[in-house]
């Protein structure tokens, strides 16, 4: 579950958004009105039959089995609880689930962690569902999560995975400042620079694989200018992973303390550079201590109460060499686990018992 969320961060950098699915010819963009909801069954919360005029709605994509619509949901919930009483209503739609029977059993492990309106697709006469055909294919969006903001006229506002949904946007979209035309020329704009990136990435990566390591270094530095202020402190994550992947120290541990100087008190974020550094072979004294730091502060601004954070301390205690405090503090990341988690979390604590790290 560890590497999910991180995978999260890395996903708005290298256009990675999950599974993939087959692309359709694009038909329904930006501006346009929203197709209308043809649900199969609602799993939780009063269904929506159609899109109110005093209702702005973002209509999201998941499956339980994808792991960055998994880290999305507390985000998302947030979204929900924040501005449902502002005229915001969310709708979780599950498209290309193997077992639907499952999507209730999940919703109600998650509680109060996922409390919008949660939605199955209608496959009736429909292969992969009528919502997955008529929204996300017909959008030409690739993969899960993907999220559609609805304006109070019906139209969609918005497209993107739902990490990357600005508050002022929404916010805009709930004062009815929505203007179509401009949001339209707004997403092709962000469409062709989307593009652009990727062609970049895929230059580096290929790069990267061949360890041909100064034109790796040459198109990441072409790919971060493509990024904006914002998004450039992230590109160091993936700076950090090519200096550890070509066994540069100094490097990365000059770009990891760049790292931890950031977002002081966002705790996922502090966790998140603990656990890429600690998940690495051979690595220095100073990049395990520097993990140590970053898993503590995690847990400090987490009042010590995050199952994750948690999970990600014990293994820098353990690749220490601190074997009982290892097991305790997993043990403690059990007890705070919602259960879905726990099965994952107790067998890392029985590879501590024996004595080594668990499988990745």
């Amino acid at each position: 579950m560890k590497h999910l969320r991180l995978a999260v961060v890395l996903a708005a950098l290298t256009g990675f958004v999950g599974n993939l699915r087959a692309a359709a010819k694009v038909t329904l963009h930006v501006g346009d009105p929203a197709p209308r909801l043809q649900v199969g069954k609602w799993v939780q919360g009063e269904a929506v039959k159609e899109f109110a005029s005093d209702k702005a709605y973002i209509v999201e994509f998941w499956a339980t089995w994808c792991g960055p619509c998994r880290a999305t949901i507390p985000h998302l919930n947030e979204i929900h609880n924040k501005y449902k009483d502002k005229g915001l209503v969310v709708i979780g739609q599950n498209i290309s689930e193997d077992d639907e029977s499952e999507v209730p059993k999940f919703v109600k492990q998650m509680g109060e962690k996922m409390t919008y309106r949660v939605a199955l697709d209608d496959k009736k006469g429909s292969e992969n569902g009528k919502m997955a055909e008529t929204w996300m294919d017909a959008a030409g969006q690739e993969g899960i999560p993907t999220a559609f903001l609805i304006s109070k006229t019906g139209r969609i506002a918005w497209i993107g995975r739902p990490m990357e949904l600005k508050e002022k946007t929404l916010e805009d979209v709930l004062a009815g400042n929505f203007d179509p035309v401009k949001a339209a020329a707004e997403a092709r704009q962000k469409q062709e620079l989307e593009q652009k990136r990727n062609e970049v990435f895929e230059n580096y990566s290929k790069a990267a694989e061949a360890k041909d390591w100064t034109r790796a270094e040459e198109h990441l530095d072409e790919f971060e200018k493509l990024l904006d202020e914002e998004e450039r402190g992230d590109a160091d994550l993936i700076r950090l992973q090519m200096n550890l992947k070509k066994n540069d120290a100094a490097g990365a541990e000059k770009v990891a303390k760049r790292l931890s100087e950031k977002e002081p008190e966002k705790a996922e974020y502090h966790d998140q550079l603990a656990w890429l550094l600690i998940t690495q072979n051979a690595l220095s004294k100073e990049l395990i201590a520097l993990a140590e730091k970053e898993a503590t502060k995690a847990n400090d601004l987490a009042k010590g109460k995050s199952a994750e954070f948690l999970d990600t301390l014990a293994r820098v205690q353990f690749v220490k060499g601190q074997k009982a405090e290892a097991i305790a503090t997993q043990q403690k990341a059990i007890e705070y686990a919602d259960e879905p988690y726990k099965k994952g979390l107790q067998k890392t604590l029985d590879s501590y018992k024996e004595g080594k790290l668990p499988e990745s």
